[in-house]
């Protein structure tokens, strides 16, 4: 999907933590910047936008499905991340390819007016409920054709899944999440990655490969997949985000899970670990010393009370941070990078942990870099991928521009662009319209497949 040749001219812009006024970016039919010029006006046919302009959001850790979860979790007593678990495992059960491409257009379209442009969609629901495979990749399709209608950069992270903890089997609810063995999975990848080359241009919907958990991919499938995985591919895997994680993988290893896949050879530059909340010093070294990519998801990470994890620590031993929404208990990627200033305030009594521009980095180049995908922003070489915030609001009035990730909220985003072109203005998907009646009516058709009895499957298909 390419864009016609155009250009986009911005009131101000801020990059590298510098604001410069009449900026105006040449964009070639790929959508990708060609030129840029500072201190100048715009010109007839230029697409304008008014107020401040950052580079796009790169959501670097994403579970579609989940959003159905947000504000139906807190009932029955205090819960933990275990509790939790129950409830996202009945969603899953409900999903299939057509309520899965209608759930995850919606969460696609909100993440867009949000200021969201590419999204890396951790992906573990590949079967059926009792673990038979759909025909031809349907659920991974079913995804792919709903970031085509909302138009964001969807890389599909397919992913692995063996086992229901170190040394257990499956357990019912997870059946349908697993190939049987990493061979089975590799090939099946590669398999998924043929039939997206064929169908969908790669600027647009590419794949990449996740690995669950040390705790669903036993050691013996992780040097399996260390051997057969192609190198090029980006490679995330959820990582110590639960003290009980690192205590059973000491346990049966001795060691913890990032010793554990460095042991294999999984940790480089291409690994992104999400999560690592709860880490050694150690596992800190071995993930800087790779130049290995962090990914933080901080609303996430407090809602489910997984902890503070050491973001700055992390970013100092050398790894890249990136930002996700995860389960997308907040979709806003202006409170995702106040929140991860914030956790380390919290945590170290000091402001200022991560500069404005620090975080900005983060979550746009950050999340491209984890996704294998050019950045967004206003160089030549980055795909022209914006996002324009209105100054004058309750909440940024007399703000800094420079300093707008401490103020403002997606609520402030009053256009997004992808690729040059127009993708949302003030909170409304340009094709797609506002994403709350989506979301809505997608959410009760799930409830309505959750209660249906046993005997009346809802029907599958490409609507």
């Amino acid at each position: 999907m390419t864009r016609p040749a155009r250009a986009v001219w911005c009131e101000q812009a801020v990059w590298d933590g510098r604001v410069e006024a009449g900026v105006r970016l040449s964009v070639d039919s790929g959508g990708i910047v060609a030129s840029v010029e500072t201190g100048t006006d715009a010109r007839p046919g230029d697409l304008v936008l008014n107020g401040i302009v950052f580079p796009a959001a790169s959501n670097a850790h994403s579970h579609a499905f989940h959003r159905a979860l947000r504000g139906r979790t807190h009932l029955g007593g205090a819960g933990s991340f275990w509790t939790w678990r129950q409830e996202m495992y009945r969603a899953a059960g409900t999903l299939t390819p057509v309520l899965y491409e209608e759930l995850a257009t919606a969460v696609f379209a909100e993440m867009v007016t949000a200021g969201y442009t590419s999204v890396a969609e951790f992906h573990y629901v590949h079967h059926r409920p009792d673990g038979t495979p759909y025909a031809g990749h349907a659920m991974e399709l079913a995804l792919a054709r709903a970031a085509q209608s909302a138009g964001i950069r969807l890389t599909l992270l397919d992913t692995c899944y063996l086992s229901g903890g170190f040394g257990e089997p499956l357990k019912a609810e997870q059946i349908r999440f697993s190939d049987g063995s990493a061979d089975a999975w590799l090939k099946r990848l590669t398999d998924l990655r043929h039939a997206f080359e064929a169908e969908f241009d790669p600027a647009y919907v590419s794949v990449g490969a996740a690995l669950h958990s040390v705790r669903a991919v036993p050691a013996e499938a992780l040097q399996t997949i260390a051997a057969g995985l192609d190198p090029e591919l980006p490679l995330h895997i959820h990582v110590s985000e639960q003290p009980a994680e690192n205590q059973d993988c000491l346990e049966a290893t001795g060691l913890t899970p990032v010793q554990l896949l460095h042991r294999h050879g999984l940790l480089g530059p291409r690994l992104s670990a999400v999560h690592a909340t709860h880490l050694a010093p150690e596992d800190i070294a071995l993930l800087g010393d790779a130049g290995a990519t962090v990914v933080m998801c901080p609303s996430t990470e407090a809602d489910l009370a997984d902890g503070i994890g050491p973001a700055a620590a992390l970013a100092g031993a050398g790894s890249r941070i990136a930002l996700g929404s995860d389960q997308h208990a907040v979709l806003d990627p202006w409170l995702e990078m106040r929140a991860l200033e914030h956790g380390e305030r919290l945590s170290s009594g000091v402001r200022g942990r991560f500069s404005p521009a620090a975080l900005h980095t983060s979550l746009s180049d950050g999340g491209a870099a984890a996704q294998g995908r050019r950045a967004p922003g206003f160089a030549p070489g980055r795909v022209c991928d914006l996002m324009a915030v209105d100054p004058h609001t309750v909440r940024t009035a007399g703000s800094d521009p420079a300093q707008l990730a401490l103020t403002a909220t997606a609520q402030d985003v009053t256009a997004v662009v992808i690729g040059g072109a127009p993708a949302a203005d003030r909170g409304r998907h340009l094709r797609l319209g506002d994403p709350g009646p989506l979301l809505a009516a997608a959410i009760v058709n799930l409830d309505l497949a959750g209660s249906a009895p046993a005997a009346e499957p809802v029907k599958e298909g490409r609507r």
